[in-house]
């Protein structure tokens, strides 16, 4: 499973590293919001033997910043759902109902997801 990730969310999460420090993504795989990608500050989130580690997600550098990564996780079982897709992270006007720290900002991260193989 591939990971990528928009001009857009890539901005955001640098506006938030620069608030908040290093961070994280994790997907659980549940209804509503807990479907969407939720960022935390890192550790700030306890993943587990029910969570697989999807890899560091490359945020480039831009003026002013320096380049930096992000860990990616998702449930196990919503892992096993989706091993077949190529992931990419965006941002969308919007607030979601979950505790990810764009929340305040008026936007969320959502994934966006593209068949690249059959299980």
């Amino acid at each position: 499973m591939a990971v990528g990730l928009t001009p857009e969310a890539a901005a955001q999460l640098r506006r938030l590293r620069a608030r908040h420090g290093d961070l994280m993504f994790h997907q659980s795989g549940g209804c509503c919001d807990g479907s969407s990608p939720m960022c935390f500050a890192a550790g700030e989130f306890i993943v587990s033997d029910a969570d697989a580690f999807l890899g560091d997600l490359h945020v480039p550098a831009a003026e002013g910043s320096e380049a930096f990564t992000v860990g990616v996780w998702m449930s196990r079982e919503q892992h096993l759902r989706w091993a077949h897709t190529e992931l990419t992270i965006d941002l969308v006007p919007g607030r979601g109902a979950g505790f990810s720290l764009e929340a305040p900002d008026g936007v969320r991260f959502l994934v966006r997801s593209r068949v690249c193989r059959t299980p």
